[in-house]
């Protein structure tokens, strides 16, 4: 900085090329040691020259200042240039862009898929109850007397009018007997009555009579008539007394109960056998007052019997009570029930259903399956691998079955997610699990 304020007369030596040139060709590291040592050795033949006289004024320092500022701001650029180019090959390359990642598959197990089928839908009302033969009778003696035989045990068959029991009928043969000499005795005072009323009828025609006295064999006539009718409807009684002592079957069906045995003393009304019908029995049910509206006469009634395994059972309602039961206040319903191969037997207990409502056979969805979205009914059904959102109209609906009829939507044999999968959504790349294969024993 001391050669800036000492004045130096122009040397020929000391041009501004040879300053520029000397600037330039110092590098950037050494530039400012060679300044201070170039202005020594270009001042001191300037200062020898100028020795001897004083030096004139010159505006050579003001330029050097302004050379100096300048060959600054090139080293200040010289370097920044250095240090960018130094940071910059010291960057790492940037990194490849990666390919993009592979569309996931979602993998679903046999029991996360339904398969839509066809079929009827029905609405049921459960009941339950006791099987009861529709035709039954208890047959009771209508005449008095000993039991001679009753040779038929429970369990055994019989046709209408086959014998079943015969009780003592001596006696009542003996009445018959009796009223049939009386009968004969009528008949004969008819008979002579007659021929006193065909005389009496002759003679009062030759007037050897008067009429009262034909009058009184008429009369006769009409008395005689009158016993013999008697006569006879007492000998009718006798013999009807005596076949009741042949006790027959009413109905054909099955020995349910014998109550007497040979050699006891039958009163009239004493019961002798119990028969049942088993080819059509009754089922009573009670019903709910609640869900009696439901229950029409000619409903279809399926329903399972202990001791028949998973054997399916129909019926149809027959006739609803119209009271109620007390105490349950439940109303009873009679289902009819078709029993030709005489398979159930009275008091078994049933359980089953009424079929309240049928629909035609359609679609039929797993209410799992069901969503909504958007304030609409939808499902996610399985169509070339993917997801895809298929709005749904729904008919009849059965919460026992989980199940309800489609109207419109779907078809028969479509797919559809019936689990709730997280993450899992339309347009997303699915497929099924394959079933595991049992490993076979060598």
């Amino acid at each position: 900085m001391k050669l800036e304020t000492v004045p130096l007369a122009p040397a020929p030596t000391s041009t501004p090329s040879s300053a520029s040139a000397s600037a330039s060709a110092s590098a950037p590291s050494s530039a400012a040691a060679s300044a201070p040592t170039s202005a020594p050795s270009s001042a001191a033949p300037s200062a020898t020259a100028s020795s001897g006289a004083p030096a004139a004024a010159s505006p050579r320092p003001a330029r050097r200042r302004w050379r100096k500022l300048g060959l600054g701001l090139a080293i200040v650029a010289v370097a920044g240039a250095a240090f960018a180019w130094r940071q910059a090959s010291q960057t790492p390359p940037p990194a490849p862009v990666k390919a993009a990642a592979k569309a996931e598959v979602y993998e679903l197990a046999s029991g996360d898929v339904g398969t839509i089928e066809e079929r009827e839908l029905t609405l049921q009302l459960p009941l339950s109850g006791s099987l009861t033969p529709l035709t039954q009778a208890t047959v009771k003696s209508k005449a008095s007397g000993v039991v001679m035989s009753a040779p038929l045990l429970e369990g055994a068959s019989v046709t209408a009018g086959q014998i079943i029991a015969r009780l003592d009928s001596s006696e009542q043969q003996a009445r018959l007997a009796q009223q049939q000499a009386t009968v004969d005795e009528a008949g004969a005072r008819l008979a002579l009555a007659q021929k006193n009323k065909d005389n009496s009828a002759a003679l009062l025609a030759q007037k050897f009579i008067a009429q009262s006295a034909y009058d009184t064999a008429q009369n006769n006539v009409d008395l005689a008539s009158a016993s013999l009718a008697a006569a006879r409807a007492q000998r009718d009684m006798a013999r009807i007394a005596l076949a009741d002592g042949t006790i027959r079957a009413p109905l054909s069906g099955v020995i349910s109960k014998r109550h007497v045995q040979a050699g006891e003393k039958l009163a009239p009304d004493m019961p002798v056998y119990t028969i049942v019908n088993l080819r059509e029995l009754t089922l009573e049910a009670q019903v709910p007052a609640a869900d009696i509206t439901r229950v029409k006469v000619g409903q279809e009634v399926r329903f399972q019997v202990d001791g028949h395994g998973q054997r399916a059972i129909t019926g149809k309602v027959a006739r609803i009570n119209p009271t109620t039961e007390a105490g349950s206040r439940a109303m009873l319903v009679y289902i009819s029930v078709d029993n030709a191969d005489a398979a159930l037997r009275g008091g078994m207990f049933a359980k089953g259903a009424i079929t309240t409502e049928k629909s035609r056979p359609r679609p039929l969805l797993p209410l799992a399956a069901l969503r909504s979205e958007h304030q609409q009914q939808v499902v996610y059904a399985l169509e070339n691998n993917k997801v895809v959102v298929r709005p749904v109209k729904l008919g009849l609906r059965n919460e026992d079955e989980a199940m309800a009829e489609v109207t419109e939507g779907l078809a028969a044999g479509a797919r559809v997610l019936v689990a709730k999968l997280d993450g899992l959504k339309p347009g997303a790349a699915v497929k099924l699990m394959a079933p595991a294969v049992a490993a076979s024993k060598g």
